[in-house]
């Protein structure tokens, strides 16, 4: 084995994973927008990253290194790729509601939950928010920046308090419980994650939208 030698993690590129040379590496990554990747001296160094976000290992890559995607219409600049996309659908105000959280760049569902019997949209995208939050959080990941189209939202989990006007009935009961959860988690733990708002009139529907427009 060569003295010097080095592996290479992959995670965002033709086929993501660990490779031996750069050779092999430079094949998934080269020409492929904003390819994510880093060398390790160990093969057991570049695997324990690749188990982790890319966040924890390379810088994330803000506007102007931001691909042009088939995913966003219009002018894409400013979109962070590397970010989760957050939003939620509900039958009527209130109505039947679901929510869930996708990867900005592919579209990748990473949860999904619902569909409840009656809820906002607000809501929906209040628990969404706290879910990724929760999620990055468990995986130590404080950087990956998260988006939503919903400002009231937002709001609501600046002031770690769902402002709801949605009454408590047999039907709510479930959505409450998860609400007063999410708003413990918020009053009991930090987070760096920026909480971006999507510019729907410039990029389009936002990546996690379930198309029901």
């Amino acid at each position: 084995m060569a003295k010097n030698a080095k592996y290479y993690v992959v995670w965002v590129g033709a086929k993501p994973g660990v490779y031996d040379t750069w050779k092999a590496c430079e094949a998934q990554v080269k020409g492929y927008p904003d390819a994510r990747y880093k060398s390790f001296a160990t093969r057991k160094e570049a695997e324990n990253a690749y188990r982790e976000a890319s966040h924890a290992h390379v810088k994330p890559r803000f506007a102007g290194t931001v691909r042009k995607s088939t995913h966003f219409k219009g002018e894409s600049s400013g979109i962070i790729s590397d970010s989760i996309s957050v939003d939620a659908a509900c039958s009527g105000n209130p109505g039947v509601m679901e929510y869930r959280g996708v990867r900005t760049d592919s579209k990748e569902e990473l949860f999904h939950m619902g569909p409840f019997p009656e809820g906002t949209n607000n809501i929906g995208e209040f628990l969404a928010i706290v879910h990724a939050l929760a999620m990055l959080s468990a995986k130590g990941d404080n950087a990956t920046p998260i988006y939503s189209d919903s400002r009231i939202a937002q709001g609501w989990v600046k002031a770690k308090t769902a402002k709801t006007k949605l009454q408590r009935n047999q039907k709510t009961q479930k959505l409450f419980e998860l609400i007063a959860r999410a708003e413990k988690w918020l009053k009991t733990h930090t987070w760096k994650n920026p909480i971006l708002k999507w510019d729907t009139k410039h990029w389009g529907e936002i990546p996690a939208d379930f198309g029901r427009k």
